[in-house]
């Protein structure tokens, strides 16, 4: 971009005298402004697009094949765990669930002040709310991709609630300290919970949403990254 060619600020839009380096009213550098013709002002601003632009229809190319194979593998992760019942806890065995876990415990101290409820429910909250933020967060960085696997990571996470609260009566399920909520009282998060709240009848049919509505996002999540993929690669051959 010349001098010559900048008569309004491509940010604020305000007018710029020609012998202007930066802009009179926001301050943006005109040298440092990256021009493409796919690119909208903000997006030439800021530095950001909405498509891959990397050195090289190889490499581009290259990295588009590496999230081909990764969402594979959260797509077999996914069906694993689907494949799977409620009451075999098979997602509380996999290697997520020990990431899940710190949170989930982080849950309890965060919501402590809020009272005993809150305390319980606390450790659920936090489990979902984190992979909510990092999607979000993803998301309004424009990163699409990412964005969609912070939405499995979501899905995922409601796959690992629904064992917990699907054995809320039953009170089987190991526990952190290696007891089972039937072997400690007012232990186990759903068993306080659903009871507080009279609903602990309905155990397994919490369950069941959680695990149903994670496999959605999941699986949604999965065709949406496919999708971004495949536009990607699209981007770079043309």
């Amino acid at each position: 971009m010349t001098l010559s060619e900048v008569s309004t600020c491509p940010k604020c839009s305000a007018p710029v005298p020609p012998s202007c380096d930066t802009c009179p009213k926001c301050g943006v550098i005109f040298a440092k402004v990256r021009q493409r013709p796919d690119q909208t002002p903000a997006e030439q601003v800021l530095g950001i697009s909405s498509t891959v632009h990397v050195a090289g229809k190889p490499a581009a190319l290259g990295i588009v094949a590496a999230r081909l194979v990764f969402l594979a593998l959260l797509a077999f992760y996914s069906f694993r765990i689907l494949s799977n019942s409620i009451a075999s806890n098979y997602v509380g065995e996999t290697f997520l669930h020990l990431v899940n876990l710190p949170f989930h415990e982080a849950g309890h101290i965060l919501f402590s002040p809020l009272g005993r409820f809150l305390l319980v429910a606390g450790g659920t909250i936090m489990q979902l709310l984190v992979p909510t933020v990092v999607a979000i967060s993803f998301y309004l960085r424009r990163d699409r991709y990412a964005a969609a696997v912070g939405i499995w990571w979501v899905g995922e996470s409601m796959a690992d609630v629904a064992p917990y609260a699907d054995d809320a009566r039953a009170g089987e399920l190991p526990l952190l300290g290696g007891v089972t909520g039937s072997e400690v009282e007012d232990y186990h998060d759903w068993e306080v919970m659903l009871g507080k709240l009279g609903l602990l009848s309905l155990d397994h049919s919490i369950g069941s949403f959680f695990f149903v509505t994670g496999g959605i996002i999941m699986t949604s999540a999965i065709v949406w990254g496919i999708m971004i993929s495949f536009r990607h690669t699209q981007a770079v051959s043309d």
